[in-house]
């Protein structure tokens, strides 16, 4: 049995924003996971189940590889998390990837990045059929593993995830336990296949039923935040059942899933006791918002995705998610990060908006 000397993910600051809280009327918290190995929340989840996989007795004795069919960041999450760990890792992605992140890819040290299909279920669907099915058939079997890593539908992921409901637990000032057994009213996320909300929302669950759960309180509200033309969990929260978008039409990709896991409906629908869960759509404009307000006051840099949660998060519109707020409530943005941006970018969307990008 292999046993992890380390883990691949750091222990993120947690900051409060004076700019940010004005603006919304009560105490906004930042989470900064922008700034794991990976550049992304990602690392967490991914490396927690790189973790498991290396201490899995079923894989004691064996070479094992990780292959990841995610050409963003839960690609570079497992590269990295698997480079730190001392085992290979190969990335399948579409032929859209972008060469910047096929370069990216590369010099964290993958293994190799193969190109193949339109999309990612058409990259996906070879990796899994290529490398993972019917591998126990071949003469290595006995030495060698190829190990699957999902970029977001897997409890493992969200185990590793929820580790920063602990971090933020710790690290919040303390306040008068009767007013909840966790620290602030509000944890913001976004959400693309859910890996990040279904970490969120688990965590709260489990640490609200082990830390002081017979507390006197209210529920702790995850708003689950989505772009439009990415926001297949509020589509399918609107239908009842889980249901796909006929196409992901949203600049922030990074949430672009079509079709959210399984689990993150449930969770969305039925939330563990004392969390409640809020589902948000914001436009690109308001994204694009976020990310230049981020670089602004706080001189940090994220994707789209992580820029509608910013937006949400710090501005007057908070009150319509939370009709309850006070100066003193607490919110939790987590600043999820994303590597799928560049100054130039950032540049670009502060001209878009000079222009009459429409935020409406």
């Amino acid at each position: 049995m292999a046993f992890v000397k380390r883990i691949p993910w750091i222990e993120t600051p947690l900051i409060e924003s004076a700019s940010l809280s004005k603006t919304a009327g009560c105490r906004v918290f930042l989470k900064l996971d922008l700034l794991q190995p990976s550049g992304s929340f990602k690392s967490r989840g991914i490396g927690n189940l790189i973790c498991n996989a290396l201490q899995d007795p079923a894989n004691r004795g064996k070479e094992l590889h990780f292959f990841s069919s995610s050409g963003g960041n839960a690609g570079l999450a497992a590269v990295i998390a698997a480079r730190d760990l001392g085992c290979r890792c190969t990335v399948v992605v579409p032929y859209s990837t972008k060469p910047m992140m096929i370069t990216k890819l590369r010099e964290a040290g993958a293994t190799d990045v193969i190109q193949h299909g339109d999309s990612w279920f058409e990259a996906d669907t070879y990796l899994r059929e290529t490398f993972i099915e019917n591998q126990d058939q071949g003469g290595d079997a006995a030495t060698k593993r190829n190990i699957y890593v999902p970029p977001f539908d897997h409890p493992q992921i969200w185990k590793g995830v929820g580790t920063m409901i602990d971090e933020i637990a710790q690290q919040m000032p303390p306040r008068d336990v009767s007013k909840g057994s966790f620290p602030a009213d509000a944890v913001i996320c976004s959400v693309g296949g859910g890996g990040l909300f279904n970490g969120v929302v688990e965590g709260l669950g489990r640490h609200l039923a082990t830390k002081n759960g017979d507390a006197p309180g209210g529920k702790v509200r995850v708003l689950a935040v989505e772009t439009e033309g990415t926001d297949s969990l509020a589509l399918s929260l609107r239908k009842g059942t889980l249901q796909p978008l006929p196409a992901i039409t949203s600049l922030a990709t990074s949430l672009g899933a079509l079709q959210v896991a399984p689990q993150t409906l449930k969770n969305a629908q039925c939330p563990p006791a004392r969390v409640d869960v809020v589902s948000v759509v914001g436009s690109d404009a308001e994204a694009a918002q976020g990310v230049i307000r981020l670089a602004d006051e706080h001189r940090l840099q994220v994707e789209l995705a992580c820029g509608i949660s910013v937006e949400v998060g710090g501005s007057v519109k908070l009150r319509d998610y939370m009709p309850d707020l006070t100066p003193d409530s607490r919110i939790v943005i987590v600043i999820c990060g994303g590597s799928n941006v560049t100054a130039e970018m950032v540049v670009e969307y502060r001209k878009r908006l000079h222009d009459g990008w429409d935020s409406a």
